[in-house]
């Protein structure tokens, strides 16, 4: 007689929620939002794009910290702070030649974390001077510098993420995807908050929607160009006009 013996399924990791959903979605939009506007830095015919990419930037700034002054105990400001003031106590750790690696961990992830919303201040606001036309061209040389800072920031928190993922034998990148990371214990946060992320998510979808209809039509912008280069006329154009020449020759004193 043949028995079958059935398996029973694998159980799965123990997992517990570290992350909630609006700091998910705020960290991914933020993330296509510089993108996109470091990508279309160059040229007038990504401008509006650039230019709406660096707005939303600049409020989703504002959500965070909003969101770090009412949101879970995890996701406030304060969490960051109590990190960074760590430093005294790693740095003496180091020179007694027994540094807490944990700690120090934590305190480069913070210390990228505060960069790159500190960056977003001085970008977005010489960003939107430029786009204005406040000063001359060095307004938009420190809005190119401010944005080659943020980019090496980011690149550099990346790779402090890689490195973390290698060392500790855990992904990193997990918790910023599915809000939980492996291993036992309580969850961290009671609620996910999803709400939340769905309006900031509508809201920054909204904003890009409104952006694109407010935009001109391109045949429309190309026929404003040409009518406003008819009515300046070559004095304002920096066109040559002979008859200007022609009309006004110089005179010599014998």
């Amino acid at each position: 007689m043949n028995t079958t013996t059935i398996s029973a399924p694998a159980a799965r990791p123990a997992t517990r929620r570290t992350v909630d959903a609006p700091t998910r979605v705020f960290h991914w939009l933020l993330a296509l939002s510089f993108l996109g506007a470091y990508l279309t830095a160059d040229g007038e015919r990504w401008r509006l794009v650039h230019v709406t990419l660096g707005y939303t930037m600049a409020g989703l700034l504002g959500f965070r910290v909003v969101w770090g002054l009412v949101g879970p105990r995890h996701a406030r400001l304060s969490a960051l702070w109590r990190k960074l003031r760590g430093l005294p106590q790693w740095i003496r750790g180091l020179k007694a030649g027994a540094p807490n690696w944990r700690l120090g961990q934590n305190l480069l992830l913070a210390l990228g974390v505060v960069a790159l919303l500190a960056l977003i201040v001085p970008l977005t606001l010489s960003g939107y001077g430029t786009y204005n036309e406040w000063t001359g061209e060095w307004l938009e040389e420190v809005h190119e510098f401010f944005g080659n800072a943020l980019l090496a920031v980011v690149l550099a928190h990346i790779a402090m993420v890689v490195v973390l993922s290698v060392l500790r034998g855990k992904n990193q990148i997990t918790p910023m995807v599915t809000g939980r990371m492996e291993g036992a214990g309580p969850d961290l946060l009671k609620s996910n908050h999803a709400a939340v992320a769905a309006l900031l998510l509508a809201a920054v979808l909204g904003f890009w929607a409104w952006q694109w209809q407010q935009a001109p039509s391109a045949p429309a912008a190309t026929e404003n160009a040409a009518t406003v280069a008819r009515r300046s006329g070559p004095a304002q154009t920096g066109a040559y006009d002979g008859r200007r020449d022609r009309k006004h020759p110089s005179r010599h004193d014998d």
